[in-house]
This record gives structure tokens, sequence and C-alpha cells, in this order.
């Protein structure tokens, strides 16, 4: 009984996968508007026949569709092409270390030293990195001193942090009174990259995706 009724179901989805085919088919359109442009010829008023100039714009109209049906197929696969071109190319950077907008540090388990870097959008009489712990707490600091506008890297000797959870920092910038605005930039590893609705989707080691467009270096 259940085997009928799946059978049923598969033909009916059959039927309606051929029917849409059909519909969308240029080829099928084609041969349609010519039944109907037949037809209509048979059954035309003799006393009023149809005029050379409406049949050329009808042919002309079927001839426009179908060319447009023809183009978005061609656009379609040219697009899967391009994804999957994108996906191989994107393929080399898995393994690549790249600088990536975010705050937390990169700590090496041999050197104890905990890295980021930031781009400074303006000179500064005074810029200090504050190095927190994930509560939000200063367990230390970095005094860069005065900078121009550009992009930075630090280190903070993590040696003597007792914590094992993820170290952040904050870039205080001035002059005098006066801030200067910066971003933060983490250091992070990529380790797989896919495809999300035709867009290059790379995963990070410490959690979190990025596409091109939002890695700021390769290391």
């Amino acid at each position: 009984m259940i085997s009928s009724v799946t059978s049923s179901t598969a033909t009916g989805g059959t039927s309606a996968s051929a029917k849409t085919d059909s519909a969308t088919d240029p080829a099928a359109a084609q041969d349609r508007f010519l039944k109907l442009l037949v037809a209509q010829l048979n059954n035309q008023d003799p006393m009023n026949p149809l005029d050379n100039a409406q049949m050329t714009s009808q042919i002309a109209q079927i001839n426009t569709v179908t060319g447009i049906q023809q183009l978005n197929e061609t656009v379609k696969g040219l697009a899967g092409q391009f994804a999957a071109q994108q996906l191989m190319q994107g393929s080399a950077m898995v393994g690549r270390q790249v600088l990536v907008e975010g705050n937390s540090l990169a700590l090496d388990s041999e050197t104890h030293q905990a890295t980021g870097a930031f781009d400074l959008a303006g000179s500064a009489a005074s810029v200090k990195v504050q190095v927190l712990d994930p509560t939000g707490k200063e367990v230390g600091t970095v005094d860069m001193g005065a900078l121009p506008a550009g992009r930075y890297n630090f280190a903070w000797n993590a040696s003597q942090y007792q914590g094992d959870s993820a170290l952040r920092f904050k870039v205080l910038a001035a002059n005098g009174e006066a801030a200067v605005g910066s971003t933060a930039l983490s250091v992070d590893n990529i380790v797989a990259v896919s495809m999300d609705n035709g867009s290059l989707q790379m995963q990070l080691s410490r959690g979190g995706m990025t596409t091109q467009s939002g890695i700021k270096a390769i290391l």
C-alpha cells in the first residue's frame, strides 16, 4: 500500500517536472508559438487578413523571448563555472595566515608572545594598546609612543598571564584630548573555504568566517 502511494507520487512529480521543462524550454515555446500562428492564419477573417507588419512583430517578439531565455541559461552556466573556479583558487588560501578585522590576540605557545595589529586613521601623539582578559580587565599594556597614520603590528609578553581564555586588546590613540580613530586587526589562519550564495567564504581557525574583501593582509 505504501509502495503504491510512493509510486503515484513519483509519477506525479515526473509529470510536473515535464510540464515545467516544457514551459521553460525555448524550443517548446517556439513550437507552441508556430502552432498558434498557423491556427491564427487558418482561422483569420478573409476580409480582414493578418497584416505583414503584425506577423513580423509577433515573430520578433517570440524570437526576443527565446533569445532572453537562452541568454539566461548561458549566464547561469557561466556563473556556475565562475563559482567553481573561485572555490579552486580560494583553496590556495587554506593554511595561510591573514589579518582580519577583530580585537582578539594570537598567542604563540612557544614564544608566549600575544600579537595583533591595527590601522591608525591619523597621526597621534600618544598610542597605547590595552591588553584585556575575557572580562574586559586590563592585564597589560604596550606603549607605542607617537605614530603617524598607517598600519602597525605589536606584541605583548604573555608569559606571566595565568588565564586560559583568549586575550583581547583595545587601541587608545590621541592628540592631547582629541581621540584618533583606529581599527583593530587580528592575526588568524584560514582552515577551510566554501561557497555561499555565490560568495567565497573562508573559515578562520579561531572561529568565524570572512570573505575575500574582509582580508586586510596575507602574512
